[in-house]
């Protein structure tokens, strides 16, 4: 018993210890978000300050953040949307078909780093007139958030026993049918887990947005540029810029956060 319980309260330690290390970041930039720039710097206003809201007024009203908000999101969406329109078919026909080829090419489209493809990309669009459009932004999002859909959702369709379509056909339904009346309903979890993680990939994606976006389509990774200049950096901006970036994501992993776990645990289970 002394034992079990000098392990427990080791156990909860380490994870408290590492829960502040990790989270110590996060803490220190909501922090600085409400502080002056002389309150950042200084080393005695760590924890006690007196906070002010300039900094968010700053960010909306001398920087127009809604218009990045508006285009991440814009953005972020489409091509989330994109993915699982062409990601859900694609995984259902590989796991039902088993297709291991084209599930290794499609493994391999996602191994290449993204960065290989801006040069190409770039020009391509360039001769299109497609640079600093939402077209461009969405389908350069999709090179990660579509294969990323289709590898998490094989697994979950493997998972599926086939007896559930297989009384679906002889109910006399098509095989669309069996998949949009059937199949979907049911892999709800798969869907909202890969989903959210490719929104998430498109709402924080800095690489392919710095060469593809403009003054018309700048996302907020790009945007938070504006707090910083040769001479000096607004850290209290940039951190009040920072949180906001954070916060949808946040809320969202938080409110999904059971169906990212079932989703998950059911497609790392097979049978």
């Amino acid at each position: 018993m002394k034992k079990n319980k000098g392990r427990s309260l080791l156990q909860t330690l380490l994870t408290f210890l590492v829960l502040i290390v990790f989270a110590f970041p996060f803490i220190w930039m909501l922090l600085a978000s409400f502080k002056t720039q002389a309150q950042i710097l200084s080393t005695n206003q760590l924890f006690v300050f007196k906070p002010t809201f300039h900094n968010y007024v700053s960010v909306f009203k001398e920087y127009d953040f809604l218009k990045f908000i508006w285009n991440s999101f814009i953005v972020a969406f489409g091509s989330t949307l994109l993915s699982l329109i062409l990601g859900l078919p694609a995984a259902y026909a590989i796991a039902r078909h088993h297709l291991q080829k084209l599930g290794l090419l499609i493994l391999v489209a996602r191994i290449i780093p993204g960065i290989t493809f801006l040069i190409p990309w770039f020009i391509l669009f360039s001769k299109i007139h497609l640079v600093d459009t939402y077209t461009a932004l969405i389908l350069s999002h999709m090179l990660v958030g579509l294969p990323f859909i289709i590898w998490i959702m094989i697994s979950f369709f493997e998972a599926l026993p086939t007896e559930i379509e297989e009384s679906g056909l002889i109910d006399g339904c098509t095989h669309h049918q069996v998949f949009l009346r059937i199949i979907m309903p049911i892999s709800g979890p798969g869907v909202i887990t890969s989903s959210l993680l490719s929104f998430i990939f498109s709402w924080n994606n800095f690489m392919f947005s710095i060469i593809l976006a403009g003054d018309k389509t700048k996302t907020l990774p790009i945007a938070v540029f504006n707090f910083m200049s040769y001479s000096e950096i607004n850290w209290g901006a940039l951190m009040a810029a920072a949180c906001i970036i954070t916060l949808p994501v946040l809320v969202i992993a938080l409110v999904s956060q059971r169906y990212v776990v079932s989703g998950l645990a059911a497609g790392a289970v097979k049978g």
